[in-house]
């Protein structure tokens, strides 16, 4: 599986965007979204490389992320503010 936060991500029509690019490379890629974190997570024969680029050349900016989006520290909770704004 691979994960990208793709900030530039915001709406419907971005998701079906990144879709089509990335199952026109890999016909049998499975996409899953999280719009709210910027999160797309793909299930792909092809390289982080290549979906990377797929993505790139539909006019948005993907950067390789792990695949859990990340969590506040109780630090940051405690202080009444959050890492992941």
């Amino acid at each position: 599986m691979t994960t990208f936060e793709v900030k530039d991500m915001t709406c419907g029509h971005c998701i079906k965007t990144i879709t089509h690019a990335i199952q026109a490379l890999d016909p049998a890629a499975k996409v899953q979204f999280d719009l709210a974190s910027h999160r797309v997570q793909i299930e792909s024969a092809s390289s982080e490389a290549e979906l990377s680029q797929a993505i790139a050349d539909v006019g948005y900016s993907p950067v390789a992320a792990s695949a859990d989006p990340p969590s506040c520290a109780p630090s940051q909770k405690a202080k009444g503010g959050c890492c992941c704004n």
